[in-house]
């Protein structure tokens, strides 16, 4: 195998000289159909195992970002008390991060209700968040809290905006310092970042865009998009001049807006269904990674090693073109 770890450091290295650098995540994966399932691996079989974490450090990435669905796990009103259990399991998972030197983002997803009727979820999303920080706050600083996975529906930028400083105020007593992920509405979208507000005296917050543009290639034969991605298969990526400068477009945006905003900007998802073409995958995934670095921005590619991956649980073994696309092989 090809050594990737002097990459990886000199793009550390670059991040360092940027405005936006933040030492502790650069490159990294989601861990998708996992615990953001009601149980782990109820759906997708897929659980975190020990050697994920190795095979991801020795790899040369320093992320992993673990959606988890919370309120499955969590009691009954008033309390929502969240199962020990879980808090067990995810505590598991963060010490096995740490021993691989990984940063980790807790993110919080799959709360179906708050998008459809935030009014009502309130309290429970406040209520667990703040067992959440209380029982995490002793952890360092490579372990950040991600407030929701894509708001959306219900959740205008009124109504995330208000959550947004309430839920802080929650996790600030206990965790004063921690690094808090939060994006814009319409699914983390950037072209909705210029609806996102911050308290100004919150300086440890780290904006965060998902991107999956052109939906009609990296999502063809999606069957949760519906029927309509089945008549997307065949759809190809070719990296011409023209669909470059769209992510180059899309990106800047994203940029501009959190140098206007001196706030860094973290790409915390992007990725292509395996339905497409292995070649356009490859291509489309290296324009975005290449120009998310080329502004300095950190990413974690959506994910690991389910309909997106980029490793084959079954054969146990690498996607190589797509780890390559990601983590280019050094030059001899």
């Amino acid at each position: 195998m090809h050594s990737r770890i002097p990459v990886a450091l000199l793009f550390a290295l670059a991040l360092t000289l940027t405005a936006h650098a933040d030492p502790k995540i650069h490159r990294g994966f989601n861990f998708g159909d996992m615990l953001e399932e009601p149980s782990e691996g109820k759906w997708s079989g897929l659980t975190i195992k020990p050697e994920y974490l190795q095979l991801i450090h020795n790899a040369g990435f320093d992320t992993i970002r673990v959606p988890i669905d919370w309120v499955d796990h969590a009691g009954p009103a008033p309390d929502y008390t969240i199962d020990p259990k879980f808090f067990e399991r995810t505590d598991e998972v963060i010490a096995g991060a740490k021993g691989n030197q990984l940063t980790v983002v807790l993110d919080y997803h799959a709360d179906n209700d708050i998008v459809k009727d935030p009014d009502h979820y309130t309290d429970r999303f406040l209520a667990i968040w703040k067992q959440i920080a209380e029982h995490e706050q002793a952890q360092p600083d490579s372990v950040y809290f991600e407030l929701m996975n894509e708001a959306h529906d219900q959740l205008t930028s009124d109504k995330w905006n208000a959550l947004i400083v309430r839920a802080l105020a929650v996790i600030r007593p206990t965790n004063p310092t921690r690094t808090v992920v939060v994006g814009a509405i319409q699914w983390n979208s950037f072209d909705k970042l210029p609806e996102l507000q911050l308290p100004d005296s919150d300086q440890h917050l780290l904006v965060t865009f998902h991107y999956y543009l052109p939906m009609q290639f990296t999502h063809q034969g999606a069957s949760w998009i519906g029927p309509v991605s089945q008549s997307w298969l065949g759809t190809k990526w070719e990296g011409t001049d023209v669909q470059k400068a769209v992510i180059a477009h899309d990106f800047g945006a994203a940029d501009a807006w959190g140098k206007e905003h001196h706030r860094p900007i973290y790409l915390g998802e992007f990725g292509s269904y395996s339905t497409g073409d292995i070649d356009s995958r490859v291509r489309w995934t290296t324009c975005c990674a290449r120009t998310a670095e080329s502004l300095g921005m950190r990413w974690t590619y959506w994910e690991f090693c389910s309909g997106f991956g980029a490793y084959d649980p079954k054969a146990k073994e690498w996607r190589k073109p797509l780890l390559d696309a990601l983590m280019p092989p050094s030059t001899p």
